[in-house]
């Protein structure tokens, strides 16, 4: 059984979050906690210029290894303001405990709007969610055939 509300240890990297505000859900049923840019000044970003890592002034502690933190984008500012992460979502491996990193990219076309973030914005969201590990078997042919069985990409119409 997985517990759903399991303890992650959260080391605060950079003071001024305690300024800023901790780490936290924004309301009783978000699914993510929102990230600061802990930059020292603001970073403009160029529409589709190479993608920046921006410190989030934190670390965890999840060490379970049927839990992951997916990264990702807050929807508000990837929709309105193009900005998404370089690598569309990152993976935060349960065993990993160094400073989670941003990486930022805005998405917008050439020749649109720089966009600046400012020192302690929350510019992504940190989501955790559990994790199947299963063990793998060696086969030559499956021992159970689908309805759908080795048809890809368009397969099941439109």
């Amino acid at each position: 059984m997985v517990n759903l509300s399991p303890t992650i240890e959260l080391k605060i990297l950079d003071p001024r979050l305690n300024n800023w505000g901790l780490p936290r859900y924004q309301t009783d049923q978000a699914a993510g906690i929102d990230l600061h840019a802990c930059i020292d000044t603001p970073l403009t970003l160029a529409p589709q210029a190479p993608a920046v890592l921006i410190p989030s002034g934190i670390a965890v502690l999840m060490n379970n290894p049927n839990m992951v933190a997916f990264l990702l984008a807050r929807s508000g500012l990837g929709h309105k303001k193009g900005l998404v992460l370089g690598q569309a979502v990152g993976t935060i491996d349960a065993d990993y405990a160094n400073e989670i990193f941003i990486s930022a990219w805005l998405r917008t076309p050439p020749g649109s709007d720089a966009l600046t973030i400012q020192p302690g914005d929350r510019i992504a969201q940190l989501v955790f969610l559990p994790i199947l590990r299963p063990e793998f078997v060696l086969v030559e042919t499956f021992s159970a055939q689908t309805a759908r069985g080795l048809g890809g990409f368009g397969s099941t119409g439109v």
